[in-house]
């Protein structure tokens, strides 16, 4: 199979068809069985040269999810789908687990290729979940709830120069075999590619930009966070600020997209949009957790300081943050409770002895790699609800931190630090932790950055360093 142009459909072989038709007929009679629904699908090797974010936003239907995940600096790994042939979501502390078994039982009678190629090759569901296990339900994360993983319609994932493209469809009882293949081959026949669009370098207009609370209710809430602290009843907890981007005209999640990968390549890149036109984008630079088989990998990532362009002022900053008390200590907080958190699962936990000094655009924070091997078969969501929210994001102990967020910071994160990816049929799979992120609603974007408060915070540095976070986005929505 190949893309020939941009803009022109993209083909399947005669031998795909036959399979695609084979495959729809199986799961047709396995839905018919007792099963009530069946998933088939076909994969097939896509041409090198083909973006998936370009086919992504190129194809994207009104009222329909979608969603690209890239980390342009990893060989070009990248991930897009379309569409949705079903939702799996879920509500309260058991959300992981839920998803998880929901998405184990769908996929096991499958009519498809095994995953092979690159992550995220054959049937997948992407798509997040909320920090809290009731977050998501204020009006604006509307499409974005508690928990919820999307199968979609059309999969592209790419690694290097390795492409492949997944089409599915989903069997019910009452389905022709034959029309459910002619309609899956309708979706992908439709299927365009186009670059992405260039963000306007002069909008008409001027953005308006707004602290949902005062920079004093934020002061106040850290204040009142190190009391806690320094009275014992807790060591951490991670607070953070919203901040509301008018603009004057709707924000263009395809553009705003291309600028973040651009501009942030060894970050997790991605792009979410809702059925309701909405889309939620971020460049984070933390992994929550990577699964590779029985082989877990994450990423302790907390301590920040800001970046120079003089390279030695730039460097001398970065040994600072490596000496710092106050970010070594919240720092080690993190590695300590993951390692904690997966030990029970695990064969054995390896973690690098000392934190390292990890660069982005305009920030530098201090990452601890962390490795396991895993004991017995745990599937990618199961280990993301194992490790969130970690103290990089929440607090230690959790159960004192938990209650005391919403409360000192009066808003609700919906997916702001939770985790977002992806899962394949085997379960392997990468979640990051959404951070330097915006959920973007028509001309309005609201942007989200905390910072972890330990017995040394101080409230105006506090502050200052969301303001720091803040800058990854606020010049590509704000202009």
């Amino acid at each position: 199979m190949r893309t020939r142009t941009a803009g022109s459909a993209v083909p399947l072989p005669a031998a795909a068809r036959a399979t695609l038709l084979r495959r729809c007929r199986r799961a047709v009679a396995r839905a018919r069985g007792g099963a009530g629904e069946a998933l088939a699908a076909v994969t097939l090797a896509g041409d090198p040269g083909l973006d998936p974010a370009a086919l992504v936003f190129a194809s994207r239907r009104p009222g329909q999810p979608w969603a690209c995940f890239e980390q342009p600096d990893r060989e070009r790994t990248a991930l897009g789908t379309l569409g949705a042939l079903t939702d799996l979501t879920a509500h309260g502390t058991d959300r992981f687990a839920r998803v998880a078994a929901d998405w184990r039982a769908l996929v096991a009678g499958a009519a498809a290729d095994a995953p092979d190629g690159p992550p995220g090759a054959g049937l997948v569901a992407v798509g997040g979940f909320a920090f809290a296990p009731g977050g998501g339900a204020a009006p604006h994360w509307e499409g974005f709830p508690t928990a919820r993983l999307t199968v979609p319609e059309v999969a592209v994932a790419r690694r290097g120069d390795d492409v492949r493209i997944t089409v599915a469809a989903l069997a019910r009882p009452d389905d022709d075999p034959e029309q459910l293949a002619e309609r899956t081959l309708a979706r992908l026949a439709a299927l365009r590619a186009a670059p992405l669009p260039l963000l306007d370098p002069a909008p008409v207009g001027v953005a308006r930009i707004a602290s949902s609370a005062p920079p004093e209710h934020y002061e106040s809430a850290v204040a009142r966070a190190v009391e806690r602290i320094r009275a014992g009843r807790l060591d951490k907890v991670v607070l953070a600020r919203e901040v509301v981007v008018h603009a004057p005209a709707p924000h263009d999640a395809a553009a705003i997209h291309g600028v973040l990968r651009a501009g942030f390549g060894s970050c997790y890149v991605f792009s979410v949009g809702s059925a309701a036109g909405h889309a939620f984008v971020a460049a984070s630079p933390e992994l929550l957790v990577r699964r590779e088989g029985q082989r877990a990998s994450t990423v302790a990532l907390a301590g920040s300081a800001r970046r120079s362009a003089d390279p030695a002022v730039d460097a001398y900053l970065g040994e600072a943050l490596l000496r710092s008390d106050k970010d070594r200590e919240e720092h080690d907080i993190v590695v300590r409770r993951i390692a904690r958190a997966l030990r029970p699962h695990a064969v054995w936990v390896t973690a690098a002895e000392e934190p390292a000094v990890v660069r982005v655009a305009n920030i530098q924070h201090l990452a601890t790699p962390i490795r396991a091997q895993l004991a017995q078969p745990r599937g990618a969501v199961e280990l993301a609800g194992i490790l969130h929210p970690t103290p990089a994001v929440g607090g230690e102990p959790l159960a004192a931190a938990a209650p005391l967020i919403p409360a000192l910071e009066g808003l609700d994160r919906g997916w702001y630090t939770g985790p977002v990816g992806w899962t394949d049929a085997n379960e392997d799979g990468e979640f990051c932790v959404a951070l330097r992120c915006a959920l973007l609603r028509g001309r309005e974007a609201r942007l989200y950055a905390g910072v972890g408060v330990v017995r040394d915070s101080d409230p105006a540095a506090e502050l200052a360093e969301t303001e720091l976070k803040l800058e990854a986005l606020l010049p590509v929505l704000a202009g």
